[in-house]
Formats: structure tokens, sequence, C-alpha cells
């Protein structure tokens, strides 16, 4: 039997497809590795988004290249955005791959594995034609009772530092018949959480023929009727589509998790605009406001970027100060980097990175301060856990998640995918400590 090992850089969306690649290569008859080593069939699903994932990925395809040197019969295949971006230089710039696919085009590499196997040509890039949601593809999901559903693909949006819109198109939103029939498939299965995916869920729904059509709010409540399905969790919304009628659904929906993250990227007005993300600090704060007020237990985590071309001091200290205001239960932090062909990269007031190294040590200090003091509010408190396995630092205690998307470690019994109650006796700055309760 051959062997595959998936590599996934970057972003939830990525996760999902990493999940359909697996599934569609053990249809094929090939059988998952642990470690990139043992492979016959290498790929890694990549990202473009950030600097970071970019620099990651050229040092895994420079262990591919030993690897191929040492065994030129292994295969090398590189999927995602960064194949997308790079199509035109890809096998130029690395030419110890073998085949190249786009977000959209993943099933386009189990059709290259298999002309493969009757000779096909090496170095080539697969488009698979038209942009396809991968729901059509297997599966093979990290745990049987939690799944991605992906509802949307693309985003119209028009942020000056993203590439999103150029890798993965505009906004096309899936059927809902599809996805309500995919959930109801997914709860028979064992499923009991799910998450719904796109760049832009809030969105959702407002290209699809009138006569089909489901905004957001009808597609969460049309979520909550599945019977067996216990939460539903989303990413990511865009503030500027947060609408009234999506968090009355999330106050009357028993499913819908009390959590929702909401990447607010600068506390500064100024620079937002910047930004193109069509809302300002108030409007941002206000709506956590109206959130928090309709769901007095939620939890608000975000996205952050520091050193946005222009960023002045002030700038960044209003940044600090919207991480004080709105309370957040987490944030993922970024040192902004120029992306290709975006309008941010030519801007002037690229600032140093010396200053946006010191920026996001500060940010990351306030924001963990900030999360320490939403998890020490949860001391004492009981908490519904989804058991999701053994700690990652105690083999003696299990590891789960809160509804409000916090990572629970606690001493009990209990299997994967049990949902049992914790009382909270200490935390951190990113996850609670209990034992198990008595319901």
């Amino acid at each position: 039997m051959r062997r595959y090992h998936v590599t996934t850089f970057g972003c939830q969306m990525n996760a999902h497809d990493s999940e359909r690649i697996r599934g569609m290569l053990e249809e094929l008859g090939l059988g998952e590795v642990a470690e990139l080593e043992q492979a016959d069939v290498m790929v890694f699903n990549t990202c473009t988004i950030r600097e970071k994932a970019e620099s990651r990925l050229a040092a895994h395809l420079g262990l591919a290249k030993t690897l191929k040197d040492a065994d030129p019969g292994r295969l090398l295949a590189v999927g995602g955005c960064f194949a997308e971006v790079q199509r035109e230089r890809l096998f130029e710039q690395f030419p110890q791959v073998d085949f190249a696919f786009g977000p959209g085009s993943i099933a386009a590499l189990g059709e290259w594995l298999a002309a493969e196997r009757n000779g096909g040509a090496s170095g080539s890039f697969g488009t698979g034609g038209e942009r396809r949601f991968t729901a059509e593809l297997p599966a093979r999901r990290e745990r049987a009772f939690q799944a991605w559903v992906q509802i949307s693909m693309g985003c119209n949006s028009v942020c000056s530092y993203c590439i999103v819109p150029t890798v993965r198109g505009r906004e096309m939103s899936r059927a809902p018949v599809e996805i309500l029939a995919e959930i109801k498939g997914l709860a028979a299965d064992g499923v009991r959480e799910i998450t719904l995916l796109g760049q832009n869920v809030n969105s959702y729904g407002r290209d699809l023929p009138a006569d089909r059509r489901l905004d957001f709010a009808e597609l969460l409540r049309a979520c909550d009727q599945v019977e067996g399905i216990e939460r539903i969790r989303f990413t990511s919304p865009h503030p500027k589509d947060f609408r009234s009628d999506v968090i009355a659904a999330m106050v009357e929906c028993d499913s819908v998790c009390e959590h929702a993250h909401l990447p607010a990227q600068s506390g500064s007005s100024r620079i937002l605009k910047a930004m193109r993300r069509t809302y300002d600090r108030e409007r941002f704060l206000a709506l956590a406001a109206d959130m928090r007020a309709a769901i007095p237990d939620l939890a608000i985590t975000t996205d952050l970027i520091v050193g946005f071309p222009g960023e002045t001091d002030e700038d960044f200290a209003q940044t600090l100060s919207l991480v004080e205001q709105a309370g957040f239960d987490g944030a993922y932090t970024f040192v902004y980097s120029p992306r290709y062909e975006t309008e941010a990269a030519s801007l002037s007031g690229q600032v140093p990175e010396e200053v946006k190294r010191e920026r996001i040590e500060r940010l990351i200090e306030l924001v963990q301060a900030t999360a320490s003091e939403q998890n020490e509010r949860r001391v004492g408190g009981v908490e519904q856990v989804l058991v999701e396995g053994k700690s990652r630092t105690d083999d003696a205690l299990l590891r789960g998640r809160t509804r409000r998307n916090t990572t629970v470690n606690f001493s009990g019994d209990a299997a994967p995918g049990e949902l049992v109650d914790v009382r909270i006796e200490a935390t951190t700055s990113t996850t609670l400590r209990g034992i198990a309760v008595s319901p």
C-alpha cells in the first residue's frame, strides 16, 4: 500500500480542505502515516495569508527535496493558496514539486494520482475545472464527533491587506438543501458539534436565487433543528455584516454556542479605513456591546494586526485600548506582512520590523492579561465540556472545550465525544482546569 502524509498550513478552511484530501487519498487506496519521512505521497496544503506560513512551507519543501533526492519514487503535491498565487512560478521555484492545485480544485489531486499510476506526466497544475465545494469528496475527520461544514467559499470584501479574494475568488454560497443534507448525515454518523465555515459567513446566501435563498440567521435556525447536533459554531463573520437577526438567532437556538470570533484587525478608525474594513472603532465596540447585552455569557475573540502601513504610536495605542474596552476572551495577533498584489503592499509608511516586534509583544501581553481576567470569572462555576481526549500536558487529565470555546483540562472519567459537567477550580490565560461533577 502506498502511504501519504498531509501537512496543513493556515486557517480553518485549510483544515477542512485537508480532511477532504485525506478522505480522497484513502478512497484511492492510500494509507496515512504520521511522519513526512514515511510517506510515498507528500501533500502540503498551503497558506499565503501570512509571511510566517510561507517561511514554514519553504523549510518543509526543503525537507521534501531531500527525501525525494534519496528516493525519486516519492511524489510531492502542493495545494492551497500559495499554489494558486504562485502557479506561474511554482515549478521554477521548487522543481521538486510534481503536482500543484488550488483551493478550488482539490479533486484534481485525485485525478492526477489516478493518472500517475498509468504513467501520467508530472510538473503540472491541476485546475479541476470550475471552483467546486469539496462536500462531494469523502472526509477523514480528526474526531468522529466534530465536523467542519463549508457553507460558502470566496469573499467579496476588498480589505487592502488581504489576498483571499484573489486566491479563492468571489463569494459563492452553497445551496441550503445541500448543507442541511450534509449536517443530517453527519448527525446520523455520530457528530455532535459542527462548525459552519466561510470567509464571511454572515453574508451567506445573498448570491443564491430568491426561491432557494436563506440568509445566515435562517440557516442557523435550520441547522438548530437537526436532531443529534448539540453544538453549532461558525467562523468567520465580518463585523460589517453581523446584524441583529443573527444575534437573535444565537439567542434563540439552543445548539448555537455562546462564542463569536469577531475580527477587529485594529482599534484605530484611521487604520481601519486604510484597511478598507468599512466600519470604525465606535461601530465595532457598539456591536460587541449589543452582542453581550443579548447574550450575557458570550465569549468574544478577535484577530488583530500590528504594523499596518502608516500605523503610528497613537494608532497602536487605540488598538490596546480596544482590547481593554472590548474585554476580549482571546485574540489571534499578527504582524503585518505585505502580500502579493494587494493595495497595502504599495502603501507608503511601512513600519520598521523592530517597531512591529515591540508592538506585538505589548499586544500579546495585554491580550493574555485580559483573557486571564475573563477566565478567572469562571472559577467556582460549572461548565459543560465536550471531551476531546487526553490533556496535551498531563496524561492523567482529560481535555475538552466549553460552549464558549475555552479549553478545559480536568480530572474524571469520560470518553471522547461525551458531554460532561466540570467545576472550574483554576485558570491560565488560555485554559481552565477543573474536576468532573455529577449532572
